[in-house]
């Protein structure tokens, strides 16, 4: 049975809850157009809030869209439609990373083996410390399947492979905080004093890890000695995020199953927060790989565990992501 084309209301749940996703600096490169027919929604990314000097391929950008159309897809399934979805549908018009067809309804079970929709306005990126507390066996298993259903291989770490992950990561933080560039670039993302509609509040900040067991990310430049600290787990619960190529669908497929395993790690009561450092450079992006493995490309390094939930960060509006310019043609409904 064929669905009714999308109302207005209904597109604009669909693009807040894509909207919610995360994003390198909380830059939010997405924008949103409904079909032509309004059975479905095109995903585009937004090139002009790209991260030129720390994501000089695009690769975390698309990472990020791809965390969207995710959100996108559950959402659709929260409207009872099956999301079908074509990756870069059209050579020509590159800004398109993807189609998203709703006209089916959704199938019975769920595909995703629970309901996520919730989990969406529950997950934040956590930069408090962990508890020293193991995520179960059973909980990974879960979150290993998630990945590889949308095309990707979650890995986490023995203590010998957190140990080097963490080396490398301490590696690229030290150097991108001594890229006079780079923290410029970064501090353009920081929102430490009045309210936007993106970026990074200070809340979202964290404390840097008073022992320097676990290299978080230094927003502003300064080092744990002349900002607020805490003591962090001694050695971090981490996991890699592979695919098998290293192009823009591989990207947006890691982006999927990044927020996939997030979402589902929430559910769970799971916290969760990138280290992203290693892989915003090319030596150390290769040295993440484990040779014993075989062939990849590694593209996040998750941190896992039981903490605070972390911070929202802002949002921007959904009339400034979602263009229904034309929309009225196909549904008769009209925008006033």
């Amino acid at each position: 049975m064929t669905e009714q084309p999308l109302a207005p209301e209904q597109l604009r749940f669909l693009a807040a809850a894509a909207g919610a996703a995360p994003s390198l600096h909380n830059s939010q490169p997405w924008s949103f157009r409904p079909t032509p027919d309004a059975l479905g929604m095109r995903v585009y990314a937004d090139l002009d809030r790209a991260v030129p000097i720390t994501d000089p391929d695009g690769r975390a950008l698309h990472i990020s869209v791809g965390a969207a159309l995710f959100n996108l897809r559950v959402a659709g399934l929260r409207l009872g439609r099956d999301p079908e979805v074509r990756l870069l549908p059209d050579e020509a018009e590159p800004r398109l990373v993807a189609t998203v067809r709703l006209a089916r309804p959704s199938p019975a079970p769920l595909p995703f083996g629970r309901e996520l929709f919730e989990a969406i306005g529950q997950r934040h990126s956590s930069r408090q410390p962990f508890a020293n507390r193991d995520v179960p066996e059973v909980v990974l298993g879960e979150l290993i399947a998630a990945a590889l259903d949308e095309g990707a291989v979650l890995s986490p770490l023995e203590e010998a492979g957190v140990r080097r992950v963490l080396a490398l990561t301490h590696d690229a933080e030290r150097r991108t905080g001594t890229d006079l560039a780079r923290m410029a670039e970064t501090r353009t993302w920081l929102r430490l004093e009045k309210p936007a509609a993106d970026g990074i509040p200070a809340a979202a900040l964290g404390p840097q890890d008073h022992d320097a067991h676990v290299p978080m990310r230094s927003f502003t430049g300064r080092t744990p000695s002349t900002t607020a600290s805490q003591r962090f787990e001694a050695l971090p619960q981490l996991a890699t995020l592979t695919t098998h190529g290293d192009r823009p669908a591989d990207w947006l497929r890691a982006g999927q199953a990044m927020e996939r395993v997030w979402l589902l790690a929430t559910a769970h009561g799971v916290r969760i927060s990138v280290l992203h450092q290693a892989v915003e450079w090319p030596d150390t992006r290769w040295g993440l790989r484990d040779p014993g493995e075989g062939p990849g490309h590694v593209q996040l390094v998750l941190r896992l565990g039981y903490g605070p939930p972390g911070a929202a960060t802002p949002r921007r509006p959904v009339d400034e992501i979602l263009d229904l310019t034309g929309h009225a043609d196909a549904t008769g409904h009209g925008e006033s």
